[in-house]
């Protein structure tokens, strides 16, 4: 990637410009490498502002990666929509729309390495290390999120009020990243499969794992909604 080099910024406009450089620079790493290799001081230097000038905008590497995460939710939900429109059958029943709700959100997540990558480091690396004004400011914006994904899974699902929809669209979201996780094996695990059959029974595939996860997730909260 070609370095660039910026003057200091002097006007609101400029430091707009700094800020979408930083992203669309994180942005870029992250279609190279995981989250853990996306360091602040290799964004400060493909950037080209020192790392004290990066921290002017953004108060930590975390606080770029929250921002980065809220926009790629948002794409997300913008595919998913059209997926859930050709994959759900209208007159169903509640168990066939909730299985193929679920296999439509499975995928919509076909590609989307950047996303889930994010979504499984969230709670335990991107919460971690900014302010109380930027987790504020990311939950708000998360709320919004998970709040759109229910009102799409309602849609196809009205049987789901408003409250159990959101709540189910936060746990598979949670889920999401927690599978995403399970389905990265390290190449020493990824040896002891092919060493051992048995073993390779565990071996999880990442889209196959969430659409049948999801699957149990609504058919429960189906369940509930209707009891």
């Amino acid at each position: 990637m070609r370095r660039v080099t910026f003057q200091r910024a002097r006007s609101e406009e400029q430091r707009q410009v700094r800020r979408q450089a930083i992203l669309d620079t994180t942005a870029a790493m992250l279609d190279a490498m995981p989250v853990s290799d996306v360091t602040l001081n290799e964004i400060s230097r493909r950037v080209g502002l020192a790392k004290s000038n990066v921290l002017r905008y953004f108060e930590s590497r975390e606080a770029i990666l929250l921002e980065l995460l809220d926009r790629a939710g948002k794409q997300w939900l913008a595919g998913l929509d059209a997926e859930l429109a050709a994959g759900v059958v209208p007159h169903g029943s509640v168990r066939q729309r909730g299985d193929q709700c679920a296999a439509a959100v499975a995928r919509s997540l076909v590609g989307q390495r950047v996303l889930c990558d994010l979504f499984s480091a969230q709670a335990g690396v991107l919460e971690h290390n900014v302010s109380i004004e930027v987790a504020a400011r990311y939950k708000r914006a998360s709320h919004a999120t998970l709040a759109a994904l229910g009102a799409l899974l309602r849609r196809h699902l009205p049987e789901l009020d408003e409250p159990t929809g959101w709540r189910t669209s936060g746990l598979a979201v949670v889920t999401i990243g927690a599978l995403w996780s399970h389905c990265q094996p390290s190449p020493s695990m990824l040896a002891a499969y092919r060493s051992d059959p048995a073993l390779a029974a565990l071996r999880l595939e990442f889209t196959d794992a969430v659409e049948e996860a999801l699957a149990v997730l609504l058919a429960g909260a189906l369940a509930r909604a209707g009891g």
